[in-house]
């Protein structure tokens, strides 16, 4: 008998126990909609006010799920879209909406006032939760998540709005930071990866 058929029958054996495993850990890995931000522990400076001008971190909420996203109460658009949307989310998780946490972070804290903030979320969703602060607080925030804000004023001058990031951060019940969604990616995506995230 030849050893070379023999080295090949050893290898295809050692190729098929590989392949095997590395299907496994696919298998065992969770297929996310979004894209993920494991091990970039985001969000772990966070340190603002809720609407209720209660010192808050994304840490408070360790055990839920959390929905993390940036945004201002003037926003003429996008916020207003994505609040709607992601109280269309927590209506279709049923029972487990009560293990997740939506957390909307102001990027114009000059305007949002925790009771502004808090008149705002709520009107989505009465367990919806507001952060604000001062703009220290705001640029640590966002430097902790690595998003995006700018102030844009009007072209008089008299007013201005707020460029910035409009996806979905989302956070495991032990406040790591795992998938970011788009925020036009729509409900059933947050909602498949919410239900990952709860298993």
């Amino acid at each position: 008998m030849s050893i070379v058929p023999a080295r090949r029958a050893a290898l295809c054996v050692l190729g098929g126990v590989a392949l095997f495993a590395a299907l496994a850990a696919c298998k065992d890995r969770p297929a996310f909609k979004g894209s993920s931000l494991a091990g970039t522990h985001l969000g772990k400076d966070v340190a603002m006010v809720d609407q209720d001008g209660k010192p808050r971190a994304i840490a408070d909420f360790a055990g839920k799920v959390v929905v993390a996203f940036f945004g201002y109460t003037h926003c003429p658009d996008v916020c207003p879209t994505s609040l709607a949307e992601l109280a269309q989310v927590m209506q279709t998780l049923g029972p487990d909406a009560a293990r997740v946490q939506v957390v909307m972070i102001t990027v114009d804290p000059e305007r949002d006032t925790p009771d502004v903030m808090k008149q705002y979320v709520t009107t989505f969703n009465p367990n919806f939760v507001g952060f604000t602060g001062d703009l220290a607080q705001l640029k640590a925030a966002a430097t902790s998540f690595k998003a995006y804000y700018a102030k844009v004023p009007t072209k008089d001058g008299s007013d201005y709005s707020m460029d910035h990031s409009a996806a979905f951060y989302l956070l495991d019940q032990k406040g790591e930071a795992q998938v970011l969604v788009n925020n036009n990616a729509g409900a059933d995506v947050l909602v498949h990866d919410i239900k990952l995230l709860l298993e």
